[in-house]
This record gives structure tokens, sequence and C-alpha cells, in this order.
């Protein structure tokens, strides 16, 4: 058998597609850029064939670097933007509309209307959501009412839905299949978390026919081989997860506790939560970790919006840098905060606060704040968001009797920053491990389809290719910790008062 797969990641900005080897080895990779349309203010779209375009390309050229050809491919495992949505036609393939993406912001009326009727917490008790324009209920409901007889052709079975991994693996197979996988079914508000099946009251209150939606099976399952005419060559897909999802298990967090974070444009925080729904409060989500074979594994989750887009706002928007790269210097140079907070609520607040009327504040300036000044807040406004996420899963770990893993899991583009990821060590006060394989959304997609064929037989197996290229110990005192924190609230509930 051969021994190579082809993980596809296809991110918000970019599509990158990488072949690992039977020691989960990078061998060969391919990335291209995702053009971005912001067709008004706050509304975020893509071309779902250029999307498509991307897999094709990136994937052809990934196995050419790797000096491979499609026979040496035993398998292709696919990581997608979670919750971004498209609905295309079932004869023709081609897309009623160009896809909403996950930070469009079109639906949130739709959203207001729905607390207004009081049902969020019936849709959080069956979905382990909050009502929010980020899931893909309300954005799939906006696209039948705005598409043509949007509503009856979903209705005659002439339309399909799905999130990204979906629309791809029905394309790449040639319309062979319409399916998901659960982890992605579980952020479309539309599933229930308790038997990852679509839930016929949500689909009612809805107004969503089953026969629009997509087969729900798990991450790591044998799909559908794709259609040479598509991808140059006939591969079975065994592995789909969303990005997050595929994330924690790349950073083998196969242990209740274990939790992971991906730092990029926003930073996610994924925690194993065991083999039972968790009984979720405040702003953690509960989600689906991943599902292989009968094994169901749950997950705690929150969702950070702007961390690293924070850094690109200050480079793009005020022009205080030119260039990441240069933050962690500056913030040594500052040597302190001097008592000034970046809240970087540029898009409202996610996780744990999901707040969308809070507006991004600078905070604490005197005579002797410099920019330098304002860049260190903005890396440290990345750790403070992660440590009230994770402070509010350990609240949730409490209440059920768990406990959370002594070290963070990291990864993504800002962990280069030894700044930060120093920084976050401390007021956590706890390790923090960068992963060597900084693809690990790639990497989870690549073990989701080995396991699903047999070219790693365990878990345990996975755990033992996992390492850290360098871990971070605190050095802060708890007494800084917790003033530095204290500071971090009070810039926070600035950035969130009304004036009431």
């Amino acid at each position: 058998m051969p021994e190579h797969i082809l993980a596809i990641d296809q991110g918000t900005t970019s599509t990158r597609s990488i072949v690992f080897d039977a020691a989960a080895r990078p061998v060969g990779s391919a990335r291209q850029e995702l053009r971005q349309i912001f067709p008004r203010p706050g509304w975020v779209e893509h071309d779902p064939n250029e999307i498509l375009s991307a897999v094709v390309e990136t994937a052809r050229q990934a196995v050419r670097s790797a000096g491979l050809g499609w026979a040496d491919i035993a398998a292709i495992g696919i990581a997608n933007q979670r919750e971004t949505t498209v609905v295309w036609e079932r004869s023709t393939g081609r897309p009623v509309a160009n896809a909403i993406v996950w930070q469009c912001r079109r639906t949130a009326p739709m959203c207001e209307g729905l607390k207004a009727r009081g049902l969020e917490p019936e849709i959080r008790a069956r979905t382990g959501l909050v009502i929010d324009a980020y899931f893909s209920a309300t954005k799939l409901r906006w696209l039948l009412d705005h598409a043509p007889k949007g509503q009856d052709r979903a209705e005659a079975g002439e339309l399909c839905f799905g999130t990204v991994d979906s629309w791809l693996l029905y394309r790449l197979t040639g319309g062979a299949i319409h399916a998901t996988d659960a982890t992605n079914a579980s952020r479309t508000m539309l599933v229930n978390l308790r038997d990852l099946d679509w839930d016929d009251t949500l689909l009612d209150l809805f107004q969503v026919p089953r026969r629009l939606l997509p087969e729900v099976k798990p991450s790591a399952a044998e799909f559908a081989e794709t259609s040479r005419d598509v991808l140059g060559g006939e591969v079975l897909v065994a592995g789909i997860a969303g990005d997050q999802h595929a994330s924690l298990y790349g950073q083998a967090c196969f242990k209740s506790g274990m939790a992971k974070c991906t730092y990029g444009t926003g930073a996610f925080v994924l925690a194993n939560a065991g083999s039972r729904v968790p009984a979720t409060s405040g702003g953690v989500l509960g989600t689906l970790g991943w599902q292989t074979g009968g094994k169901i594994v749950y997950a705690l989750e929150g969702s950070i919006f702007v961390t690293g887009a924070a850094i690109q706002w200050l480079r793009d928007n005020m022009l205080v840098i030119s260039s990441a790269e240069e933050t962690a210097s500056l913030a040594e140079l500052a040597d302190t905060n001097g008592g000034v907070y970046f809240v970087p609520a540029l898009v409202g607040l996610g996780a744990p606060h999901w707040d969308p009327e809070a507006r991004g504040a600078i905070v604490g300036l005197t005579r002797g704040a410099s920019y330098a000044h304002v860049v260190r807040a903005a890396l440290e406004s990345t750790a403070y968001q992660v440590k009230d996420v994770l402070d509010a899963m350990a609240v949730v770990g409490r209440s059920q009797g768990s406990q959370q893993a002594l070290t963070l899991r990291a990864d993504g583009g800002q962990t280069a920053n030894e700044f930060l990821m120093q920084f976050q060590a401390d007021i956590l006060g706890r390790l923090v491990e960068v992963a060597s394989v900084q693809e690990t959304t790639a990497l989870g997609a690549a073990f989701l389809a080995g396991r699903a064929i047999g070219l790693w037989k365990s878990d345990t197996e996975l755990s033992k290719s996992w390492s850290a290229s360098r871990v971070y110990e605190p050095r802060m005192s708890v007494t800084e910790r917790l003033e530095l924190h204290q500071g971090w609230k009070q810039a926070l509930a600035q950035a969130r008062y009304r004036g009431e």
C-alpha cells in the first residue's frame, strides 16, 4: 500500500496542500492565497470556484514537489475553514452565489431576532453553540431567501448545501457524494450534539429541507474517490475535519483536559472534553472534537476573533509598524506595558464574552507612552484573551469533575513571536509548547485519513510522532500576573461600556 497522505488545508486566506510520509513528516507542499470579497461593510465572501481551483492546483503541485505521482498517495485528508456556507446546483455543481464566509456579519440582525424570541437556551442545549452570525444556519437561510426561487428549489431537491469540505468533496469526486464530517456539521447550528445528526426541530425553525443537507459521516471514514477528470488521479478521500478540530487532533490532544491554541488572524482554543457532551455555560462553546469510527470525542472551544489581525491593523491602518516581525523587539524595547492596554474588539468580541457591540480601545495612555507600548499592548492582548478563554474552560471543567492539563500546545503564525509566547506562559502560569510541525491543521487531516485506511493504528502511535520545537516556562510572579490581568479586565470593561 502507498504510504503517503495528501492533506488539503483550505483556509480563510489561503489554500495549502502538504504531502506527509508514514513518519508524519512533510515531504512536499504548495500554497495559494485566496481572494477576499467585501461587497459591503461587515460582509465577507469567497468564490467557491476559486476555492476549488486553488485546491486542485496546490494538490497537484504538492504531489509533484514531493517527487511522487497519484499512485503513491494512499489517501487524502481535508481540513477546511469552518461555518463558511455554500449552496450549489445538484445537477451542474454550479454555486448559486458566492460563499458566505464565517467572518461575515450580514445575518447579525437575524440572530438578534432569534435571541429576542427567547430561542438561545434551546438552541444552545441542542447544539452547544450560542446564537451568532458566526455559524452556518443563518447564512444558509440568507442564501435561500436571496437566491432566485431558493426555497422552492431546495425543497425540490435541486440544490445542495455544504460547508467548504462538502463543496470540495462533491466537486473533487465529480458529484459522486454529498457528505460532510461530524465536526463541520456540528458548527452549522443545525446538528444535535448528542446524536450528531440533523435536528428536526432546528430544521423546522430555519425552514431547511433535509434533502438539501449532506450525509454526516465520521471524521475518519472512507468518503469516496476523487475523479481523474477533476484532480488528475483517483485517490480515496478518507479524512475530513474543520480546521480547528483537525488542529486539535494534529496536536495529539488525545487525553481529556489537553488543550491547544492556534494563533493566527484570530486565536482558537480547543480542549479535549472526553466522551460526554459537555454541559457548557458562560461564553465557552461545546462542540465535537472528532469522530473516528464509533469513538466520539467532544471538546470545549473558545473562538477569539482578533489577535494577529490586531498586528495587521497596526501595520496597514495605523502605519505604526512595517512588519509583524519587528513587534517582538519593539515590545522588549518598551520594557513594561507602561499601563497601556489594547482591547482589539475591532469586530466585536468573541469568546468568552460574545459581545458584538464592543469596540476596540487603547487605554492607559500617558505623556510617557510610545508606539512601542501600543505594539506591546497589542501582543499582550492576544495572551490575555487566551487566558480569559482558558479560565472560562477551567470553570466548566471543574463543574464536570475534570481538570485542565498543565500545558498549552500552540501552533500558528504568531508562535514565531518569542515575546508573545513567553508572555503567554507568564500570564497563564503554565507551560506553552510550540509544535515542531507548525502545519498542525494539515497534519491532523493527514492523521485522520491515515487512521481511516490503517496507515496508523492508534492514537498512541500518533502521539509518539508529536514533539515540541520550543517550550516556554512561566517566569512571572503571581502578584505581577494578577495585577496585569486586573488591568486588562478594567480595559475590557471600558471597551464594552455602553454609557448606560
